[in-house]
C-alpha cells in the first residue's frame, strides 16, 4: 500500500464522515494501530501456545500481553492525535490535565497496577485482606485485581466461592495485609472454659499435651520458614511452640491454647484439637466445661417456715 492510497482513503473517510482531511487521517493511523497490536499480540501467543501447554502459562501470557498492548495502543494513538506538540513530555503534561478530574479514579487504578507490579505486596495465589475483604488472589489487572472470598459468609477460614473484584487504588488507601508472602503461618488461639470446681492444672496439662501433639509437624517447617523470612523482614518470633495460658470469666476458668498454624489449615487443626479434647475431657472426673448456668437456693427460716 503505497501513501497515495492512504491519501485517497483519507479524502474518502473525510468526504463520507464531513470532517477534514486531517482528522480522517488520524483515524486511519489510529485504526492501523490498533489492528498491527492485536495482530502482533496474536501471533505473540500463537508463539506461546505453540512452546507450551501449560495453562497457567498460557494465562499469564494472555493477561500481559494485553495489558502491553493497551499501554502501547494509548502512547501510539495519543502521538498521532496530538503530533502537533513537540515533545512527548508536552503531551503527557496536557493529556494529565485534561483528564485528571474526569478520570481521578482510573489514574489512580493504573498508578496502583504500577505499584503491584512493582513492589509487589502481593502474588497470585497470595491469600490477602484489603478493604474489608480477605481472600486468595485469582487475577490481577490494569484497573482491577480480583481475590476469591475467603470467611465472611461462612464464618471460618475457607472459601465462600464469591469471587471479589477491588480497584487497585484501594493498596493506597486501605491496608493490605498479605497472610501467605514470606512467613505462611498465624497464630491461632483455641478458648477452652471449664468450671471453677474442675482441675484446671490438669485440664491446662492435656490441652497442652494435645496442642503439641497436633502441631508439632509444623513447628519445623515454620522455623526454617521463619529463617527465610528474616532475610527479608524484621521478625522476631523467640517461640514457636504453642502455649496454653490461663484466665478467669464470669462462668469459669478460661484456657486459652495458642499455636502456630499454616494458614490455610487453621479450621482442620482446630477442628482435631477439639475432638481430642472433647475425648479426653470426657474421662476426666474431675474437669469440667462451663456454660451460662443459673442456681437457685432454697432458704428457710429458723422456724421451718420458707420466705
Amino acid at each position: 500500500m503505497t501513501p497515495e492510497f492512504f491519501t485517497r482513503l483519507s479524502e474518502q473517510v473525510a468526504s463520507s464522515l464531513g470532517t477534514s482531511v486531517g482528522f480522517s487521517d488520524s483515524l486511519l493511523q489510529s485504526a492501523a494501530v490498533i489492528v498491527v497490536l492485536l495482530l502482533v499480540r496474536y501471533l505473540f501467543l500463537i508463539v506461546v501456545y505453540w512452546q507450551s501447554k501449560s495453562p497457567q502459562i498460557h494465562y499469564n501470557y494472555k493477561r500481559y500481553s494485553a495489558q502491553v498492548a493497551f499501554v502501547m495502543g494509548v502512547f501510539l494513538i495519543g502521538k498521532i492525535w496530538f503530533e502537533g506538540f513537540q515533545s512527548l513530555a508536552t503531551f503527557l503534561g496536557l493529556l494529565s490535565v485534561g483528564l485528571a478530574l474526569a478520570l481521578r479514579e482510573l489514574l489512580t487504578d493504573l498508578a496502583g497496577w504500577l505499584y503491584i507490579v512493582v513492589r509487589k505486596p502481593f502474588e497470585m495465589g497470595d491469600r490477602i485482606e484489603v478493604a474489608g475483604v480477605k481472600g486468595d488472589v485469582i487475577d490481577k489487572r490494569l484497573f482491577t485485581f480480583s481475590v476469591i472470598e475467603v470467611g465472611s459468609r461462612v464464618g471460618a477460614e475457607q472459601s465462600t466461592g464469591r469471587i471479589i473484584h477491588i480497584p487497585n487504588n484501594k493498596v493506597f488507601t486501605d491496608t493490605v495485609a498479605n497472610y501467605t508472602s514470606g512467613f505462611p503461618y498465624i497464630w491461632h488461639e483455641i478458648p477452652v472454659n471449664i468450671t471453677f470446681e474442675s482441675n484446671h492444672t490438669k485440664a491446662r496439662s492435656i490441652l497442652l499435651e494435645i496442642t503439641n501433639e497436633t502441631v508439632e509437624v509444623y513447628v519445623e517447617e515454620a522455623r526454617k520458614s521463619l529463617q527465610q523470612a528474616q532475610e527479608s523482614f524484621m521478625l522476631k518470633f523467640n517461640i514457636l511452640t504453642p502455649a496454653v495460658f490461663v484466665s478467669v470469666g464470669d462462668n469459669g476458668v478460661r484456657l486459652t491454647a495458642r499455636y502456630l498454624s499454616p494458614v490455610r489449615k487453621t479450621r482442620a487443626t482446630e477442628q482435631e484439637i477439639w475432638l481430642q479434647i472433647l475425648e479426653r475431657f470426657q474421662n476426666e472426673k474431675d474437669i469440667h466445661f462451663a456454660y451460662h448456668t443459673v442456681r437457685v437456693r432454697d432458704i428457710e427460716k429458723q422456724d421451718g417456715s420458707k420466705p
